[in-house]
């Protein structure tokens, strides 16, 4: 499976902004996917996941009730909606697939490029 995300940006203190993640491969269908980030010196973390059938959505507890993460199997397309971004959001988005729904890092079996979120205060 090939990932490639895209939809990153500059934005303001509390605008949106979607990023998609499109996907390559029969079997993302199949796959559990979800969104990580990374800020220049930290270390990557998760912020959304969502099954393989959408029917379950785990978040990071610091983007809840803002982010939303959902997917189209029939496009092959994961999608992270952010609303009332925070500059503390800014980060490289990278997009991920698993067999299981997973938050660690080093358990996703593959990534995406990452897409680059910049929000100013």
């Amino acid at each position: 499976v090939q990932l490639q995300a895209s939809g990153g940006g500059l934005v303001q203190t509390g605008d949106s902004l979607r990023l998609s993640c499109a996907a390559s491969g029969r079997t993302f269908s199949t796959l559990n996917t979800g969104w990580f980030r990374q800020a220049p010196g930290k270390e990557r973390e998760f912020v959304a996941g969502i099954s393989w059938n959408g029917g379950n959505t785990i978040y990071v507890d610091s983007v809840k009730g803002r982010f939303s993460i959902s997917r189209d199997n029939a496009k092959n397309t994961v999608y992270l909606h952010m609303n009332s971004l925070k500059p503390e959001d800014a980060a490289v988005y990278y997009c991920a697939a698993s067999f299981f729904l997973t938050k660690i890092p080093t358990d996703v079996g593959y990534w995406g490029k990452g897409t680059q979120v910049t929000v100013s205060s």
